[in-house]
């Protein structure tokens, strides 16, 4: 196991080394010059020229991927552009309220998903089979944006039980007063594709021959879906959460824009908006990071799943 982990960060060196260069190359060519972002519509040359230099913008190219691979290293992203904060101080400050919010969607999203999908499996090709899935197409069908709108028109303005925004200093107070309505809303739009995912999985494993060998020895349907089936099954559906989980991340940074939370993400959008590239560099890096040590952990949660496993 442990000659396993070493390989797999050895492997991360070079694939987190692509994503440096990469976002540096993209950043640098690709994207609006900041000092005019940043001086607006009035400034006069010689003003962009102050902030280009001020930037460190004017250095030549190997000297500012040099200043940027420093930043990675580091964990030193200096300031914001725009705002003068310092982006250690905005990750300090910003990633609690995305936390708070991105926890539990993923807790109630995988957990919701896995009880819906075995409950599907376990009345297969029934009406309530059908209808379930009838529910979950139309569902998929509509825009995240309308869940949105229509979630806090009902539950907010009409009927009253939560607030459409705020925020506190509070983890408590923000988990039963503000996220709820937000968490609620992301849940319902997650569930109705999952749902049909994680039906697909458990069916999959019903077909094979275990199943078949342990109902002929008359093993109940209970203890096959839930001592066989739901194990077996949990080696794609850690692979599906895997795979989510950065997306669950985006996602809680448009909950964040649509409910004004204070978070993460909303400090991105504002970011973007005003072209601040720190901000953005550092999150992108960050979140690439993220994603390689999920899977890192997600192959070894395999072996603890299913101890038949063998990590190479």
């Amino acid at each position: 196991m442990l000659s396993y982990l070493l390989r797999r960060i050895l492997q991360m060196i070079p694939t987190l080394a692509g994503v440096i260069l990469l976002v540096f190359f993209l950043f640098h060519y690709f994207g609006d010059d900041p000092a005019e972002i940043l001086g607006g519509l009035q400034a006069t040359p010689e003003q962009i020229a102050s902030i280009r230099k001020q930037l460190g913008l004017d250095l030549p190219v190997w000297t500012q991927l040099w200043m940027f691979v420093s930043k990675v290293l580091t964990f030193d992203w200096g300031s914001s552009w725009a705002t003068k904060e310092t982006i250690s101080n905005i990750f300090a400050t910003r990633l609690p309220a995305t936390l708070t919010i991105m926890i539990p969607i993923l807790v109630l999203e995988v957990g919701l998903a896995i009880v819906c999908g075995l409950a599907v499996a376990y009345v297969r090709g029934s009406l309530t089979d059908r209808a379930v899935m009838m529910i979950t197409t139309v569902a998929l069908s509509i825009s995240f944006l309308v869940y949105v709108i229509v979630g806090q028109y009902l539950f907010a303005f009409r009927l009253g039980w939560f607030p459409v925004q705020g925020w506190s200093n509070s983890v408590w107070t923000n988990l039963a007063v503000y996220a709820p309505l937000p968490v609620l809303l992301a849940v319902l739009v997650s569930l109705a594709p999952q749902t049909r995912l994680y039906r697909s999985f458990f069916l999959d494993e019903i077909g094979h021959d275990y199943v078949r060998t342990a109902r002929a020895k008359g093993v109940s349907e209970n203890a096959i879906l839930f001592k066989h089936v739901l194990r077996n099954a949990m080696i794609p559906i850690l692979t599906n959460v895997a795979t989510q989980l950065p997306g669950v991340f985006i996602g809680s940074f448009l909950i964040e824009v649509f409910f004004s939370i204070p978070g993460l993400g909303r400090e991105v959008y504002g970011a973007v908006s005003r072209g601040d590239y720190p901000v953005i560099q550092a999150v992108t890096i960050y979140l690439a990071a993220l994603t390689m040590v999920i899977n890192l952990l997600t192959d070894v949660m395999y072996k603890w799943v299913d101890p038949r496993v063998v990590l190479k």
